[in-house]
């Protein structure tokens, strides 16, 4: 066979193959392609099931299942906006240790503080002068929580210490300070007055603090309209209560039928306007002050009187060192509101009228504040001032009840880290009786070490 022959014959089984091939190859081509596409779908599903397996297992853990849900409502939407949001819960305190020398003398109840009225009332009344003393009671611990709310933010405070008064004076034992909740524009516990300032309180080692402020803790309702950053205005009705002295009377048999009645709450307002400088604040109160003659002699000793004050204050920026912290107060019937004055009501002789020959009257006092709080640098620091409180007395009280008094203290305080505070401060009290010529005062040196601590978490 020749070679043409061969040729003719190969080419004629390649062009009888042709078709075939290109069918399968075509076949081939299209499987691959219905291939893909199966494996694409396989890996989608494959990697839903995976997230969802995740997603349950996560929602087990939490004690959930995540199923299908509709689309959220408007008020869902705001529901879950509001799960979101967290919580905050603050522990805080300090342990604080006073000691110091008293160079002069005062109640031994009051042995660790400078209280005016607490100094001798005559010579000798406590002696002897001279002592040294110790004690840890400024110490305190406090909690505060705040919850976010549809109605506004939920906080409350829970804070005591261990300083002593009342029934329990000159003791180291638990004192409640704070217990207070707030929602939104509205308050309720013990806190602040709204007719004081604690911002008027120096950076002092000395615990009682000047007593010339208004300085009092009391349970109220209040109502908080404004909260802006530059206006606040605060309204409240607080626990009445007040103190009266039956002073040349005491003791009489004609008193012993006589009660106090607090019908109305005490009523109290403030409002403070704050810029870069510092701020203002005003304050006012308003009371009822009534008592009750139950006894069937000749005399009605049943009265009423009405207390009222405004208190101004402010802390002044001095530059970048400096605080000034300044109040003024004036009112009748609104001691128990001091820090450091006696009686709310005094006996004024009223003989022109034989069925009541005495009665009560509203005390007039004044409350001065000054101090200068100045830092030397980050870790040496200095506060100093003057306070005076100044009471109006009736014709019938007691020749040795209080009149006036006068505080003042200077200090030096080094922080050698932020929480720890410790340094010395000298200390000064006097009183001024009434009208028998006696006053007594008091000098001081005080040591103090301060450590405070914080600590806050989320949930």
């Amino acid at each position: 066979m020749t070679l043409a022959c061969m040729q003719g014959l190969q080419s004629g089984a390649q062009s009888s193959q042709t078709p075939d091939l290109q069918a399968l190859k075509a076949k081939l081509a299209k499987l691959e392609q219905e291939m893909q596409g199966l494996k694409g779908e396989i890996e989608q599903i494959e990697n839903s099931e995976s997230q969802t397996r995740q997603a349950n297992a996560l929602a087990t853990a939490a004690g959930e299942l995540v199923t299908p849900l509709p689309a959220p409502t408007e008020n869902a939407k705001a529901s879950t906006e509001q799960e979101r949001l967290e919580g905050k819960i603050d522990f805080y305190g300090f342990v604080m240790l006073d000691s110091g020398y008293d160079f002069k003398t005062n109640d031994p109840n009051w042995f660790d503080v400078v209280r005016p009225t607490k100094l001798p009332l005559y010579p000798g009344e406590f002696a002897p002068d001279g002592k040294v003393y110790f004690g840890v009671r400024q110490t305190r611990f406090g909690v505060k929580t705040a919850n976010p709310t549809p109605l506004g933010d939920l906080k409350t405070q829970f804070e005591f210490e261990l300083f002593g008064t009342g029934v329990d004076a000159g003791q180291t034992t638990f004192r409640l300070r704070q217990a207070y909740g707030e929602l939104g524009q509205f308050g309720a516990g013990q806190t602040w007055s709204p007719f004081m300032d604690i911002d008027v309180f120096p950076n002092s080692l000395e615990y009682w603090g000047p007593n010339g402020m208004v300085f009092f803790r009391n349970v109220q309702f209040r109502w908080m309209p404004i909260r802006k950053a530059g206006l606040h205005l605060t309204f409240a009705a607080e626990r009445p209560g007040a103190s009266a002295d039956e002073g040349i009377y005491s003791g009489r048999v004609e008193l012993q039928d006589v009660h106090p009645q607090f019908n109305l709450p005490d009523f109290s307002w403030q409002v403070r306007l704050i810029r870069e400088w510092g701020y203002v604040q005003t304050a006012g109160i308003f009371r009822k002050i009534s008592w009750v003659d139950t006894g069937t002699g000749p005399y009605h000793l049943s009265d009423t009187v009405l207390g009222w004050g405004v208190n101004t204050s402010s802390n002044v920026r001095l530059g970048t060192n400096n605080v000034g912290r300044i109040q003024v107060v004036y009112g009748h019937g609104i001691e128990n509101y001091m820090n450091d004055a006696p009686i709310d009501v005094g006996i004024h002789n009223n003989f022109s009228n034989p069925v009541k020959p005495i009665k009560g009257v509203p005390l007039p006092v004044l409350g001065v504040v000054a101090f200068l709080d100045h830092n030397w640098s980050p870790r040496f620091s200095s506060s100093a001032g003057y306070s005076m409180v100044n009471i109006w007395n009736s014709d019938a009280e007691k020749v040795a009840d209080f009149h006036q008094g006068d505080y003042a203290l200077a200090n030096l305080l080094y922080h050698p880290i932020p929480k720890v505070t410790m340094g010395g401060e000298f200390q000064f009290g006097r009183r001024v009786n009434f009208a028998d010529g006696f006053n007594s005062n008091d000098y001081r040196l005080q040591f103090g070490f301060k450590y405070d601590w914080s600590k806050s978490f989320e949930y």
